[in-house]
């Protein structure tokens, strides 16, 4: 039952009780009655507004998608996969998959996991987001294998 039938259903119930205005009590269920009415209607009509934004929002998602594909040129069958994205290591395309592998270490200062990939573990160092820490890797002493299996132990 809508908001609106609710409504009028309360106050045929409020009509049937043949509630006598004179008193305090008939003038405030009177006047809370008048003001449900006004809450209603203005739910109603925010629910309306609320409605045709949702519609526009969708129709502007819609087209921004459209522009996307056709300025960046993108064809929806050159990509394997959707928002929910399960390919396997084998999957070339550019759109979810990303061959560099990522790596994580724990910030001795302050125990912030910090992720990062080849690129920062070939610069040697990076600072701690969190603390600003920097931590520094040896590239002589250490292989990106080496790394990964310090991470796991």
């Amino acid at each position: 039952m809508k908001l609106t039938e609710k409504m009028a259903y309360l106050q045929g119930l409020i009509e049937g009780l043949d509630i006598d205005t004179s008193t305090k009590e008939g003038k405030v269920l009177m006047q809370m009655s008048e003001v449900l009415k006004e809450v209603v209607v203005y739910v109603d009509d925010l629910q309306s507004q609320v409605d045709e934004l949702t519609e526009l929002c969708d129709n502007l998602d819609e087209d921004l998608g459209d522009l996307e594909r056709e300025v960046y040129d993108i064809d929806d069958d050159d990509c394997c996969c959707d928002d929910d994205c399960d390919c396997d290591d084998d999957c070339d395309c550019d759109c979810c998959c990303d061959d560099e592998e990522s790596y994580e270490i724990e910030c001795p200062n302050c125990g912030e996991i910090i992720e990062f990939d080849e690129n920062v573990l070939e610069e040697g160092s990076i600072d701690c987001p969190n603390c600003g820490t920097e931590l520094e890797f040896d590239d002589d002493d250490l292989t990106i294998e080496d790394f990964e299996n310090d991470i796991e132990e």
